[in-house]
């Protein structure tokens, strides 16, 4: 039997947090920054496919990063604390893929919020399932 001592609340949220900051730092960051080096366009016009394909693909990795992060930080149930980050994902992504489907002008091809809250999940696992095989990995060299 727990006690709630043993669960530390406080100790997950941090870690869910830190995970999620981490994300939406590098990704709003490496954006701003592509932005200034004219990589992108300014931010009132519409960007490329090509250019979505580029900001899918580190937002991918950044929301891995950001879920191994989150389940190295978590007290216990690294995995769990992975996934919580991932349902939070496609929670945010979902709202934001409604609030923008119709927007006029358009603020990019209908594709580019569909794969953020397609890779959610998918990122989240990979990013716990980092960490799980490394403590699997440290176990392994204690015995």
């Amino acid at each position: 039997m727990s006690t709630s001592s043993d669960r530390r609340p406080w100790k997950s949220a941090g870690a869910v947090f830190a995970g999620l900051f981490v994300g939406v730092v590098l990704s709003l960051g490496t954006d701003e920054v592509l932005h200034l080096l004219n990589v992108y366009p300014p931010w009132s016009e519409t960007m490329s496919d090509g250019l979505f394909v580029l900001a899918t693909a580190y937002r991918f990795v950044y929301s891995v990063l950001g879920s191994y992060i989150a389940a190295r930080l978590a007290p216990n149930r690294p995995m769990w604390h992975a996934m919580v980050l991932g349902w939070a994902g496609v929670v945010v992504s979902s709202i934001g893929t409604a609030a923008t489907w119709n927007h006029q002008p358009s603020l990019g091809p209908h594709w580019y919020p569909l794969a953020l809250v397609a890779m959610s999940l998918p990122c989240s696992w990979s990013g716990g399932r980092l960490r799980e095989m490394q403590l699997e990995k440290l176990t392994a060299q204690s015995l």
